[in-house]
């Protein structure tokens, strides 16, 4: 059986694949089992991948919106854009929760001009850089252009002093952050020149997927109880991530949700983030 991809190209059906992203999810073996019997069931000859993630999302929904949530949560991160704005906020939580000061949206003097830098890290009198590429296409890739270009302004920035957190400091290394991934010759010019990456799947063991599930740090897009217009109100209010919902519900409120309503996003967020 073939099936065609998002970049159009033609492929064999992997089932294999479609059961780890499934599992990816944190569904029930039970679960993942029925769902794949369903899919194979309606499996057709040039089915697109995309038609088979709806099925496979909506047969997680009708069982489990937690585990809907999880299974949707690449195109969840494509939700905090367009602009990519959302998407530095998302960012800079996911290094807060590992311990590191944050600040984002910053214009900062280089010896030559002045840059904007996404978003600035500190940790143990340690300052890093941090720029972000967002895509709004699955298929978008950082290429080798990128860390190419961003080098050059880590060398224009590193040689003065700035007013960041406090004081007067220097940045010492730079990072890359995409919401898709590099191409391969972007993340080996990045590695000859000890600019560090993070992407969907890059590197293996620590990528935005491993940091979101190690931390349960699931950004509130993926959601399957609300409305796109009410997750934008709701990211205007900063508020990024699903567990902010749970810790404080007034946000819920000022965006005009009934208590009804809000039972039912707390739940799903509850289940999203593994709490009940």
């Amino acid at each position: 059986m073939k099936v065609i991809k998002h970049s159009g190209h033609v492929v064999p059906f992997d089932i294999e694949k479609l059961k780890r992203s499934l599992q990816k999810s944190g569904a029930a073996p039970d679960l993942i089992k029925e769902c794949l019997e369903l899919i194979q069931k309606q499996m057709y000859e040039g089915m697109t991948t995309k038609e088979i993630y709806k099925l496979a999302f909506a047969i997680l929904k009708k069982a489990s919106n937690g585990d809907a949530a999880r299974y949707n949560l690449r195109y969840a991160l494509q939700m905090l854009g367009p602009a990519g704005f959302f998407f530095e906020k998302f960012i800079s939580r996911l290094y807060a929760a590992e311990g590191f000061k944050t600040r984002t949206n910053l214009t900062l003097q280089g010896k030559c001009v002045s840059h904007e830098v996404d978003i600035a890290l500190k940790k143990e009198n340690s300052i890093w850089m941090v720029e972000c590429k967002f895509h709004s296409s699955r298929e978008g890739a950082s290429d080798v252009k990128v860390p190419m270009y961003i080098l050059s302004r880590f060398n224009d920035l590193k040689v003065k002093q700035h007013t960041i957190f406090s004081g007067s400091e220097s940045i010492v290394s730079c990072k890359i952050v995409t919401n898709n991934r590099f191409t391969k010759d972007a993340e080996n010019f990045a590695s000859c020149s000890g600019i560090e990456l993070l992407s969907w799947d890059y590197p293996k063991d620590n990528s935005i997927k491993n940091k979101i599930d190690h931390g349960s740090l699931y950004p509130l897009t993926c959601l399957t109880t609300l409305t796109v217009a009410e997750k934008e109100k709701l990211l205007i209010l900063d508020q990024i991530l699903v567990k902010d919902l749970i810790n404080d519900s007034k946000s819920l409120h000022k965006i005009g949700l009934s208590d009804n309503r809000i039972r039912n996003v707390l739940k799903e967020a509850s289940q999203i983030c593994k709490l009940i």
